[in-house]
């Protein structure tokens, strides 16, 4: 019988897509290896990082990433487009020894980003590694956007936020996708006030300016930048106006170009920048796995799940 080539595909969602980890190693525990594996925004990040066989220092270097280590790679940049340059963020992938380009990937990959001029998506499948994965998760209002061959890119999830159709077009013939964004409207906007942190307002945008970059580590490790306890901060904002959008263009995408097998990681309650709660996000991408493993060996095997 003909083996089906298997796809995953990774989606979007910040410091939520750690839950990708969780996702594959469960898969892969269950015998389920996929032959392609395509990603956008932090599913590009986690994927590329596995088709390089590196997720094991991945999953390690995840759970020891504190609020601290986090705003380590945090390279400010008003005025590159964005609040974070990135550089810091190509260093960290090449630290973790992923492959140097996608063409030296045992597994065929591909990243989404999307062409800020144009607005055309863009599927990245070849060329160096590190720059795919930096275009992919360029979330506009934080990262600046970067060109590759003359086309400045942003994040892939303003056009594919889980990239179904680029599985497919790369040969799949049984995608599993895993979207971590699934009912994440309706949270509250205004977070009740954290005892941890307690910051000054700057007088000016200028007063901030100079303070930069050492005083970015507190405002980026309580994500909220001008806000107030009873008003939402930059970041609230920004993070729910993203959520907005993917929620309706994955929404769209998914029905148009439904995968075979769908994962939904209950991982609304952790926030777009809360890179240090991988070990809740990496837990519940395998709880998610394994609540879909019944239905996916089941159409894999061509039988009825029970």
């Amino acid at each position: 019988m003909h083996k089906p080539k298997i796809g995953l595909a990774l989606g979007g969602g910040a410091a939520r897509g750690w839950s990708h980890i969780g996702v594959i190693e469960a898969l892969t525990q269950a015998g389920i290896k996929p032959d392609i594996v395509c990603g956008t925004s932090m599913g590009a990040l986690v994927g590329g990082v596995y088709a390089s066989g590196r997720l094991a220092a991945l999953h390690d270097w995840a759970l020891k990433a504190d609020r601290r280590i986090v705003t380590s790679l945090v390279d400010v940049a008003f005025m590159a487009g964005g609040l974070i340059d990135g550089v810091r963020i190509v260093e960290w992938l090449g630290k973790l020894e992923i492959a140097k380009a996608i063409e030296d990937l045992k597994i065929p990959y591909g990243a989404v980003a999307t062409d800020v001029t144009t607005g055309r998506e863009m599927w990245l499948r070849s060329g160096a590694l590190d720059r795919a994965i930096r275009a992919s998760i360029a979330m506009p209002g934080i990262f600046s956007p970067i060109q590759i061959d003359d086309v400045w890119m942003v994040d892939g999830g303003l056009v594919n936020p889980v990239p179904v159709s680029l599985c497919r077009a790369m040969g799949a013939d049984f995608v599993i996708a895993v979207n971590v964004n699934e009912d994440l409207l309706g949270r509250r906007l205004v977070p009740e006030p954290s005892p941890e942190v307690d910051l000054p307002k700057p007088a000016n945008l200028m007063e901030l300016l100079k303070a930069a970059p050492a005083a970015w580590a507190a405002p980026l490790a309580s994500f909220r930048l001008f806000g107030s306890p009873a008003t939402p901060g930059y970041f609230d904002v920004l993070a729910n106006a993203l959520n907005i959008m993917q929620d309706h263009i994955t929404r769209s995408r998914l029905a148009g170009e439904p995968p075979h097998a769908l994962i939904l990681p209950r991982v609304v309650d952790i926030g777009l920048l809360d890179f240090h709660r991988a070990a809740e996000a990496i837990a519940e991408g395998r709880a998610a796995t394994e609540r879909a493993l019944p239905a996916i060996e089941a159409r894999l095997s061509g039988t009825r799940p029970r």
